[in-house]
């Protein structure tokens, strides 16, 4: 049996800024635009976090089952390591997704019923991700469906079930926060991939960076940092100027992108998805918190 630290490693805790960071930005973009009602932001943090666990627990099955982390660079795996059993780890992921179900349940009870169509989807996503007989994380499709979910589907999602609205006031700075967010939270897993080429190529798992090529994936990583810049300025035009100070999220991207550029390889790249992580954090909270002093 696994014990509690494996478990929490299994969890991995350093993926949760990504759930962290779209209801911390469109919870702001809510206080602008109308106010923002904090209990729903609570159920919508904690969504967002029982789908991370959810999604890590499950790739952790579906890949251990596969035999794809037999050989791997990154953090342990319950499955591949056999620390525990693939049926013990499929329940937890079930368990996660379960919880995610309830609070999501209570949001759409007092938001709009629509709302659980949007999380059925969210949760077939997470799944079939790696799960399945197709997985689309298998097919170079990952990035696009991390920034779709944990991007746009997030950060507009969480702005509405407060703001009950789509008028333009908070849809359009909510996108742009959905950008950025989206596009730092694709860069993570885009150096995860760039880590796992070698792994990822001999076990026939064709990741958009295995397609790419390891060059290609570093500029791609680039690209999203600037994406996530120019969303930041796109939603002080919006807003209040002051967002700007988003911009310190630089700081600790700034590490991420130098070691991404200069070539590093295997365990070289793992502390660049704790930067990264945070750098989505600080993006959110530096935008989040002149938003809400300005609503």
């Amino acid at each position: 049996m696994a014990t509690p630290g494996e478990w929490l490693a299994g969890a991995r805790p350093r993926t949760l800024p990504a759930a962290v960071s779209p209801v911390v930005a469109g919870t702001g973009v809510a206080a602008y635009a109308d106010g923002a009602v904090w209990w729903k932001a609570l159920l919508a943090l904690v969504v967002s976090l029982a789908l991370q666990v959810a999604v890590n627990y499950a790739n952790d099955y579906s890949d251990g089952i596969r035999g794809t982390d037999a050989d791997r660079v990154g953090p342990m795996r319950l499955v591949g390591s056999g620390a525990a059993a693939p049926g013990a780890v499929k329940r937890a992921a079930f368990l996660a997704f379960g919880v995610a179900g309830v609070a999501g349940l209570v949001l759409a009870a007092t938001t709009a019923w629509w709302l659980v169509a949007v999380g059925l989807v969210s949760v077939l996503a997470a799944w079939f991700y790696t799960g399945g007989s197709r997985p689309y994380g298998y097919l170079g499709l990952g990035e696009v469906m991390v920034f779709v979910f944990f991007g746009l589907v997030a950060v507009v999602g969480t702005t509405y079930v407060q703001t009950e609205t789509f008028a333009s006031g908070s849809f359009l700075p909510a996108v742009y926060a959905a950008v950025g967010i989206g596009a730092l939270a694709c860069a993570i897993l885009v150096v995860n991939n760039l880590r796992d080429i070698p792994t990822d190529t001999v076990a026939g798992k064709r990741t958009l960076a295995v397609v790419l090529g390891a060059d290609r994936t570093r500029a791609l990583y680039l690209l999203l940092v600037l994406a996530a810049a120019v969303a930041c300025v796109a939603v002080a035009a919006a807003t209040t100027w002051w967002a700007l100070a988003g911009l310190g999220f630089l700081a600790p991207a700034v590490r991420g992108v130098r070691t991404v550029l200069s070539g590093a390889v295997g365990p070289a790249l793992v502390p660049v998805l704790q930067s990264t992580g945070l750098a989505e954090l600080a993006w959110a909270v530096l935008v989040a918190v002149p938003l809400v002093a300005a609503g």
